[in-house]
């Protein structure tokens, strides 16, 4: 037990057990029922950095973006009722993503809850269904127990968001505190590793594929397992393909790897896995969007799935051998069997076929005269980069749209925690904030936020942040004018009818809005382009320039992200051109 002799009050007490978890940097926006946080915090200033977002979203996708990009829980902070309700977005993106944060919410003083109070929200039953887990505080002497049992909710087993709802009253009041409670988590044991006999298993099934692929999820990255991973993949020859989330838990410019499989995957990872014979699929959660129609994915192969979420085994997909377990222990587990009894697979015919794949249908787009096409923007900035030694620290986030689907297609990352998208909940307005949080978590990498018009001007406020907090996020602005991934669904199954998608005012030029002006507005540096002859030297000019900078790139509206499986459909439905 650790206690400290003088009184302190609650919002004090809240700080320090935040910065006794390690808590370096949090994003919070003040309101009359967190103010005493708030208050706090500017005690404690030079132990925690506190950005002022411009919008409760904008700091929780910002927490978002700083926990995907170091693996810590990221935290956030507003105040009640439209403060609280205003955290539910990046709740459920945090929820559907397995990303770790704590939302700190302030709330009406105890004796008005459930009185409509000004401000009042019922805002942990608000968020019980898109929350890992949730508290509402009734002492202030639990906050050292529950700060304590939140940050080990959100980081363990299964990461996820937690809230914290704290009324105002506990947090003005003096008690003398305990700093380290025990935690009362009754049946909560998220410590799951496989046993002998079923990775036993998983190796005899590996011993007799002929045709065997890893399917490697964000689980992969959230456990720190991509240098296991890496390890076991190219050990036994075994090509790997990835969800949207799992980007960068296996080199993408490796000879293994087939890239993103799904809706937007690669053709040759979609072929692949509808060939294979096994399936190790590790990290994922058979998500529609990668399996399009469920009975059909990877019919005639054998599944092995392992991860540390047991209702997500057998859930979509049926497996033929399903493990409860962490995917960092499973595969260093496997990786230790594999060098104790070394075994060699003939998969030579197998990456033969791979090979004719790869070669017959390629990712690939035809490049227009006089025109800047949004996935060749994409790859000259990924060229730039690497031609310049700077890949492996640049940090790429999205919005959600076409713009996204091609990031994940043309941008090869060898590294984790270099890529962060809204994937399960597809949360536009993500990219910009969620730079902002992983550029304060690593103020000497490269943060790019490749972004489109509709999805930019959700949280375009959140350019003052970055200016006043001297973060150099440089966002790669993709300006088709449109909502481009609802226009290419309106060409392919709505005969091109328009409802209402076109973001502009009816003139072409100058486009609708000046997103140039916008951005100086904030005190930013911005341009914009839209002859092809000028894209490679505004991409360096916006990496070299010392300071935040909105490059807007006009693009034509027209171009559909290919390859595409229909929702609902097969491999064999693939849309290539």
């Amino acid at each position: 037990m650790s206690t400290c002799s003088e009184p302190v009050l609650g919002c004090d007490l809240l700080v320090d057990c935040m910065i006794r978890e390690g808590v370096e940097v949090v994003f919070a926006y003040p309101g009359g029922a967190s103010m005493p946080i708030h208050q706090a915090l500017t005690r404690r200033s030079k132990d925690l950095r506190t950005i002022l977002p411009r919008f409760e979203q904008g700091g929780g996708f910002a927490a978002e973006g700083y926990a995907r990009a170091t693996g810590k829980v990221g935290v956030c902070i507003a105040t009640s009722g439209p403060g609280a309700t205003n955290f539910t977005t990046c709740l459920a993106d945090a929820k559907m993503d397995s990303t770790p944060i704590v939302a700190i919410t302030g709330q009406v003083p105890t004796k008005v809850i459930g009185t409509d109070a000004f401000q009042e929200t019922p805002i942990v039953e608000i968020a019980r269904p898109i929350t890992k887990h949730h508290f509402l505080v009734q002492h202030t002497e639990d906050i050292p127990r529950v700060v304590k049992e939140a940050f080990y909710i959100a980081q363990s087993g299964r990461p996820g968001p937690v809230l914290i709802d704290v009324p105002k009253d506990l947090q003005n009041r003096r008690i003398v505190p305990d700093y380290d409670p025990a935690m009362n988590l009754p049946g909560y044991n998220p410590d799951k590793h496989a046993s002998s006999a079923e990775l036993d298993r998983v190796i005899e099934m590996v011993k007799q594929a002929k045709r065997p692929v890893i399917y490697a999820g964000g689980g992969v990255v959230s456990s720190d397992a991509s240098a296991a991973l890496k390890k076991f993949a190219i050990s036994l020859g075994i090509p790997v393909t990835t969800t949207l989330q799992g980007i960068g838990c296996f080199p993408g410019e490796h000879y293994l790897s087939l890239h993103m499989l799904g809706m937007h995957g690669t053709v040759y990872a979609n072929y692949a896995v509808d060939a294979a014979d096994l399936l190790l699929a590790w990290g994922v959660r058979f998500d529609d969007r990668v399996t399009g129609k469920i009975d059909e994915f990877c019919k005639h192969g054998k599944i092995v799935h392992i991860d540390i979420d047991s209702s997500e085994l057998n859930k979509n997909k049926p497996a033929c051998l399903a493990i409860q377990s962490d995917i960092r222990y499973a595969i260093d587990e496997l990786n230790t069997r594999v060098e104790a009894e070394p075994f060699k697979l003939q998969l030579e015919d197998w990456h033969r076929q791979i090979d004719e794949w790869r070669t017959s249908e390629p990712l690939k787009y035809d490049l227009p005269e006089g025109a800047i096409l949004p996935q060749h923007a994409i790859k000259e900035m990924w060229e730039l980069l690497k031609e310049r030694g700077e890949l492996d620290r640049t940090v790429v986030a999205t919005g959600v749209g076409q713009h996204q689907m091609w990031a994940a297609q043309y941008w090869k990352f060898n590294e984790p925690r270099l890529w962060l998208t809204s994937g399960g909940l597809g949360s536009m307005g993500y990219g910009l904030p969620a730079a902002m949080g992983a550029q304060s978590a690593h103020p000497d990498k490269i943060v790019i936020d490749i972004d489109g018009d509709g999805s930019f001007l959700m949280n375009i406020q959140e350019l003052a942040t970055i200016h006043t907090e001297n973060l150099p996020v440089k966002v790669l602005l993709l300006n088709n004018q449109h909502l481009g991934m609802v226009v290419q669904w309106e060409d392919r199954f709505y005969e091109s009818n328009r409802g209402h998608t076109y973001l502009g005012d009816g003139n072409d030029k100058p486009p609708y809005p000046d997103f140039v002006k916008m951005a100086e507005s904030f005190g930013v540096q911005s341009k914009s382009i839209r002859d092809p002859r000028d894209l490679r030297s505004s991409l360096e000019e916006m990496i070299d320039y010392d300071g935040p900078y909105v490059l807007n790139v006009m693009v034509p509206h027209q171009e559909h992200v290919l390859p595409m499986i229909p929702s609902g459909q097969t491999v064999r439905d693939i849309i290539k051109t």
